[in-house]
Order: structure tokens, then sequence, then C-alpha cells
């Protein structure tokens, strides 16, 4: 996946019960207490949603309509010529060979390293595309019916030759090897380029940066609201990813048989503040503020799915129900949620001045959405095009409060609507999230034990 926050380089890979060094619990000291920009602390959250929302949400994204998620992963990178790299340790000059899947693919060149490391990358980037053939004419069933659905937004890439369906368990997140220069170079050009930032202005810690960033916290105090959140929505989804790397991280390969589970050392790399001068608890801080925004717009599109013609269509008409009743009991939890943010405090100045922020708001969020394109790993441009989008789903949902509002009851063809793959990624992308929360509590447990 991508891998952006380490202060090194270094890929290491640690069987169970390994030593890390004197892990403290520092950066969960320092997290908690009030989120900046929002009335809402991080303890409530850290029980409503390991409480409320975790258990369920796991449950619904496992459930047909939401594991597969149709995706383009053939389209090349807009923005620079494609260099997707095998990022391992020790790279030499020797050609990657490539690598072709049924629906994706991963092509290594530019730096090259050992053969067994780089068939290593492949294997551990690759995207599962195995599907059975009943699969595959349910899908056929699915798309007859999406298609006699009348759609009021453009339905983009979902449409190309090249969009094919994944099965998302088959291709869980988790580490894949990716990193180094060409993940730095995707992290860079998001937070350099599309964050309202001036070029004079660097992020701490950026890898790629002339400055360490002294100067970033005070600009950043000078921004308006808008532009403040949509850096910490980037940061947060930054720091979920990395979170799913060190809690599915590639610790043994003994036997023939891969064994997953946390690496408490890349975790610390990415966020004790000792280890990031400070960066890790802002990292987190930004996550939990991530986490509220999309969980504010998932209580907000609730009267979207209550309608009772919103049909979550598999073919199974027993299955579509209980889906959608699972789907329901969790955005129901969302709506009784007691410190939601407040979005009316967005784009609420000078109307004219407003409109033109919030469309500049959303062709920044769209060019980072075509940015994932230029990831060099598949499994890891797969994840990161869903919670991207996701994430976009969720800020449209914020800004078409009144035409949610205006749903009409019994009219499936008017107003507000959302596409399957939306809402596949909708509800993933809030899931990933989810379990990146649930996950600092498993980590602060490791950590206490490393006492």
């Amino acid at each position: 996946m991508l891998r952006a926050f380490s202060s090194s380089s270094s890929s290491i890979i640690r069987k169970r019960g390994s030593s890390t060094g004197p892990l403290n619990l520092l950066c969960f000291l320092q997290l908690t207490g009030d989120l900046d920009d929002c009335f809402c602390d991080i303890e409530s959250i850290d029980v409503f949603n390991n409480f409320k929302i975790d258990p369920h949400i796991r449950k619904l994204v496992e459930r047909d309509f939401f594991r597969y998620y149709k995706v383009n992963l053939k389209r090349p990178c807009p923005f620079w010529p494609d260099e997707g790299q095998c990022s391992i340790k020790d790279c030499h000059v020797e050609p990657c060979p490539e690598v072709r899947v049924q629906h994706a693919w991963l092509i290594c060149f530019n730096l090259t390293l050992p053969k067994k490391e780089c068939e290593q990358a492949h294997e551990l980037g690759a995207v599962n595309s195995t599907l059975s053939n009943q699969t595959k004419e349910a899908f056929a069933d699915w798309a007859h019916h999406d298609d006699a659905q009348d759609h009021f937004c453009g339905l983009d890439d979902e449409m190309s030759p090249d969009a094919e369906y994944v099965d998302l368990l088959l291709n869980p997140e988790r580490y894949t090897g990716y990193k180094g220069p060409s993940a730095w170079r995707v992290w860079n050009s998001i937070y350099e380029e599309n964050c309202f930032k001036p070029r004079s202005v660097y992020r701490p810690l950026n890898p790629l940066a002339p400055s360490r960033g002294e100067g970033f916290y005070k600009w950043m105090e000078g921004l308006c609201l808008e532009k403040r959140v949509f850096y910490r929505l980037i940061s947060g989804l930054h720091s979920s990813i990395n979170i799913h790397l060190c809690a599915e991280y590639l610790l043994d390969e003994g036997w023939g048989k891969s064994v997953w589970g946390p690496n408490l050392h890349e975790f610390r790399q990415r966020f004790d503040p000792a280890e990031t001068k400070g960066e890790g608890t802002r990292r987190l801080k930004n996550l939990y503020f991530l986490y509220l925004i999309e969980l504010r717009a998932l209580s907000k599109v609730t009267p979207y799915f209550e309608r009772s013609f919103i049909n979550l269509y598999t073919g199974n008409s027993q299955e579509d129900s209980s889906t959608k009743e699972l789907l329901l009991q969790v955005l129901n939890e969302t709506k009784a949620f007691p410190m939601h943010f407040d979005e009316s405090s967005m784009f609420a100045g000078h109307k004219i001045e407003s409109k033109t922020l919030k469309e500049e708001f959303r062709l920044h969020f769209k060019n980072i959405s075509r940015i994932m394109d230029c990831v060099g790993c598949s499994k890891c441009r797969l994840w990161g095009t869903l919670q991207t989008q996701g994430l976009g789903t969720a800020l449209r949902i914020l800004f078409s409060e009144k035409e949610i509002k205006k749903l009409p009851e019994n009219s499936p063809s008017k107003g507000f609507q959302l596409t399957r793959q939306e809402i596949v990624a909708l509800l993933n992308g809030f899931a990933r999230l989810s379990t990146s929360i649930k996950e600092l509590h498993n980590f602060r447990t490791l950590l206490k034990d490393q006492r």
C-alpha cells in the first residue's frame, strides 16, 4: 500500500514476539481530549465506534452487495509517465519482469531489485481477480438492473470497458512492500499541489522537501475552515491507510504460508511523537476528524436509504432484504451519535465567494482521485481509489443536504441519486476508518504489554 509516513525507508519484516525496541505509550498519552474544528472528544469516538459501529459495519461489508467493487485499474497516470515500482530494500540494476493479472497489472522498471524480492512484491501487490462463473452471471444481472435506473450524476469510470468487478474480501488492504520514491511522489503531489498550500510552505517530515516545515502550522492557523478541513481529511486518510499496513504486516513466510499481523516497529515509526517530532499525534487526530466527517455523511444520507424502493440489488431477494436491514441498523446508529460535526459552518460566507470556494474544493479533490491512477501497485491503487471515492461521496452528501431533504417518497427517478459504486465505496471507506480506530485500541493493548 501507499507508505510515506515512515521516518526511515527501510523495510523491516519481524516475526511474532521479536523485539521492537523500547516502545512506550507516548503516542496514546497525547491522543486524548477534544478535536480541533469540532465539538467532540476522542474517548467518545473510541467507545462509540468500537462497541456500536465496528461489529455491524464488519458484517455489512462482507455481504455480496458490498464485497464487489467495480474499478478500472488500467487507466494511465495523467500527470507523469507510469513508473510503477517494486520498492523493496536493496534495489539494484536488474529489470523486473512484467506481471499481468486478468483484471489488473503491475509493471516494474527503473528501480530494480533481486529477483526473489521483486517476485514477493508482485505477489503481495497483485490483485486476486478470481470470480466464479455464478458470480460473473450475477454481475450481468446487476448491470441490467442498474442500467434500468435513472442516474442524475455521471457514472464516470464505472462504465469504462476496462472497469472490472473485484472481490474485496479476496484482496484485503495490507502490507505489499510498495514504498520509497514512487509512493513518496504520489503523496507529495497530493499534499504539495492539492491542499491549498503555497509552494513556499512545506509540510513537516516531507522526504522530498528542502526544509523541515517549521512554519507549516503557523500558516495553517491563518487558513479558512474549509481549507483546514481539506488538509485534515487528506492527512486522516493517509493515517488510516498507514494503520492498516501496520496492523496487517507480513511477519513471516515460513513453511509456504504467510503470517500477517501487527508490527509495532512500523507503527512507532509513523505515529510515535519521538520518532515523528510530534507529528504522530496530529496524524492520529486527523484520522478521528475524518471519521467524524464520514460519520456525519452517513447520518445525513439515512433518509435516502429508508425509502422502501431503495433496493441493494444482487438478485437474491432474501439476502438483499437482510443486507438493507443491516445497513439501516448501521445508519441509525450513526444518527444516534450525540456529537456530530457541524458542516453548516462550511461555505457559509458570501454567496459568490462560497460557491467559488466550494468548486475549488471539489476540483482539488477530483484531482487527488486522478492521482490514484499514478499508484504503481495494483492492490494499493484498488484501495486508494475506493477510499478516495468513499470520501468524495461523503463530501457530496454533506454538500447536498437540501436535495436529500427534498427526496420524493415514491419516485426513484427524481432528486439526489447514488450509484452502486458510490454506495459500495462509501460504506467500505467508512468501514476502513472504523477498523483503523479499532486497530488503535489493539496497538494500545500491545504497547502496554511491551512495558
